[in-house]
């Protein structure tokens, strides 16, 4: 077969030509990764100023900014339970500018008790980067329940089904949703009453207008230091320095029981990788500094440091078990 010397020609021209634009596209986006970023960040958070998500934020904000080079304004749009500020992220450009401050509640939790999401968590965001994880703590008024152990604790409420009332902060709360995963594992049945903040539930078990609640080491340990209340287990499958003497649920009456809620970075879909890489890197960076550490660890954290693939896969296992609490727990919300 004849080919002649013009199409030969030809065809090497459009080789040519479409190596010379790869190139030129990959050339491209590296000098984008190595010049950002050239402006200030703003994180999003989905939680009022000064709750406990927001000391998160506060805590990684300066070295997020020393290590990248930029001013990170934290922009606070609660709502929703985190869904606003989730919103606004999931529809901003992928350039990196705009990131979230997500957690287990934001992209866990909400998927599964809102009926419906102007967005969808795996889908339409990119994961980043872990931060923390924070675990809860079984914390009882013995006054109502007297029991020193997960195990005496178990015993006790199998063998008054209805009997004891557990506080939350509200319906489909990380704090609910706690305590519906620990009795659906324990196969107990207690009676839910949501309050409407941290403070107005640990006050019902204090008062003894509650038994107990499943909430954060930090937001408990003023009542437990006063001797008010009594911890019988943290939920991580390791203790907790800042209440070294409190055994795990696993250790003290539920085998293999490990529990916690996360808190990361997400940026929109589509960024490029390069910049993720660079501010997982800089996340790590920060979480490692002493200074930093030692403050987010202080009240029972975790300080968690992944790639941006292995994030990924923990957020979607997260929502896969939560899915399946809120199912167990027949919880739902408009």
């Amino acid at each position: 077969m004849f080919v002649s010397i013009k199409k030969i020609r030809r065809y090497v021209l459009q080789i040519s030509s479409a190596a010379v634009l790869g190139s030129a596209s990959l050339v491209s986006n590296i000098s984008v990764a190595a010049e950002w970023p050239e402006r200030p960040i703003t994180l999003l958070m989905g939680f009022p100023a000064g709750s406990g998500v927001d000391v998160i934020a506060r805590g990684i904000q300066g070295p997020l900014e020393k290590a990248l080079g930029v001013p990170v304004v934290i922009d606070y749009r609660s709502g929703a339970g985190g869904n606003l500020a989730s919103g606004l992220v999931a529809r901003a450009k992928p350039d990196g500018y705009t990131i979230l401050l997500g957690t287990a509640a934001t992209h866990g939790i909400n998927p599964a008790i809102y009926n419906s999401l102007p967005f969808d968590v795996e889908k339409d965001f990119t994961p980043i980067a872990p931060l923390i994880d924070v675990s809860n703590v079984l914390t009882i008024n013995p006054n109502v329940i007297n029991v020193s152990s997960v195990a005496e604790f178990i015993s006790e409420v199998k063998a008054n089904p209805g009997k004891y009332y557990f506080a939350s902060t509200g319906v489909g709360t990380g704090v609910q949703l706690a305590f519906e995963e620990f009795n659906a594992r324990a196969g107990l049945k207690m009676v839910h009453v949501p309050y409407k903040g941290g403070p107005e539930a640990l006050q019902s078990v204090v008062k003894g207008e509650t038994c107990c609640i499943f909430n954060q080491v930090q937001t408990v340990l003023g009542q437990y230091k006063a001797g008010t209340v009594r911890l019988l287990g943290v939920s991580t499958a390791e203790r907790i320095d800042v209440v070294k003497e409190v055994p795990t649920i696993a250790e003290s009456g539920l085998p293999g029981f490990d529990s916690f809620i996360w808190f990361g970075l997400f940026g929109p879909k589509d960024m490029d990788p390069a910049v993720v890489n660079k501010i997982n890197a800089a996340a790590t960076q920060a979480l490692q500094l002493p200074e930093v550490a030692d403050r987010l660890t202080a009240t029972g954290n975790r300080i968690h440091t992944s790639s941006p693939e292995k994030f990924r896969e923990t957020v979607h296992q997260n929502r896969l078990k939560w899915a399946e609490v809120v199912k167990a727990a027949g919880v739902t919300l408009q």
